[in-house]
């Protein structure tokens, strides 16, 4: 068995994590949300879990949901779940701070574009190809990075992508295209999902999984993507817990099977776990929806430069 190459370096990855079947998560996705991965799947059986050098996780092969299980997807979770303007994910704040006044803000899978409601102070543009949030949007654009540059290459101050970058099959080539949006000595803000985190100690926890959450991140695997497309100065702080992703923290709290080196198991055990500790965590989320805590938190922030000159 030959390990796959790490996404970001290129390099054979250090450790299988598990190997998980394709019909399983298909089957998990099917009965849980009623989600159709198995056209995303593209006839894969199975999936190995691997951790890189960096500490990134990814799986192998990484492939994409498609338009069709996004659609599905989106349509069965609550808006709840969802930033909206009052509820924001703590990243949103952050990064706001590294957003002067008036400067034109791009933001990468912007989704409803719950961070323009954090830069009230900018000048924002939204990006979606699979836009969801009002028709007619000014602030929107239904178009693909690589078409909304055509016209727009170097027209931004900072160029944003949260929660976005874990999707992709090919973050390198999607951050390097970020970089393109932006004028010499611009920004590129990154958020992502990391590991050891909450999430990651969730039994069959299936927002993280193939075909949706590709990658899961640690600080070295972003300064390493930084430093492979040529970013400076980069840095990489850690957003705590905000109500809008507090559920998160108290499933993986409430649910009696922590995960360690393995994430994706056929058990009746560990389905009962999923559902006390969503039950559990539900409950625990109406009482207090921000968690006060010390732990990973709920995120990571890349923040950094494209080369000035």
């Amino acid at each position: 068995m030959t390990p796959p190459p790490c996404p970001i370096t290129g390099e054979p990855a250090i450790r299988l994590v598990q190997w998980v079947g394709a019909g399983f998560l298909a089957d998990l996705w099917r009965i849980t949300l009623r989600v159709d991965a198995l056209p995303s799947f593209k006839g894969t059986t199975r999936f190995g879990l691997w951790e890189s050098a960096t500490g990134l996780y990814f799986f192998d092969p990484m492939l994409e949901g498609d338009a069709g299980f996004y659609r599905s997807l989106y349509e069965r979770l609550s808006s709840r779940y969802y930033p909206r303007e009052g509820h924001p994910r703590s990243e949103f704040t952050l990064a706001a701070r590294h957003i002067r006044p008036n400067e034109r803000v791009l933001d990468v899978g912007c989704g409803f574009g719950a961070f323009r409601h954090a830069v009230h102070h900018a000048r924002y543009t939204g990006l979606d190809p699979h836009f969801s949030g009002e028709p007619g949007s000014e602030w929107a654009r239904i178009e693909t990075l690589t078409d909304h540059l055509a016209a727009h290459a170097g027209a931004y101050d900072a160029c944003t992508a949260f929660q976005v970058l874990e999707h992709v099959e090919n973050p390198v080539a999607m951050l390097g295209t970020m970089m393109r949006a932006v004028r010499p000595g611009g920004r590129v803000i990154i958020g992502v999902p990391h590991v050891p985190a909450a999430h990651t100690r969730i039994p069959n926890y299936l927002i993280n999984a193939v075909p949706h959450h590709l990658t899961w991140w640690t600080a070295d695997a972003l300064t390493a993507i930084a430093a492979r497309v040529g970013l400076v100065n980069a840095t990489v702080e850690t957003a705590p817990w905000a109500d809008v992703d507090g559920l998160v923290y108290w499933m993986a709290r409430c649910s009696p099977v922590k995960c360690r080196d393995r994430h994706y198991r056929h058990s009746w055990a560990w389905h009962a776990s999923t559902v006390i500790g969503f039950l559990g965590g539900y409950a625990m989320w109406t009482i207090k929806p921000t968690p006060k805590t010390t732990d990973e938190g709920a995120s990571l922030l890349l923040v950094a430069d494209t080369p000035a000159g």
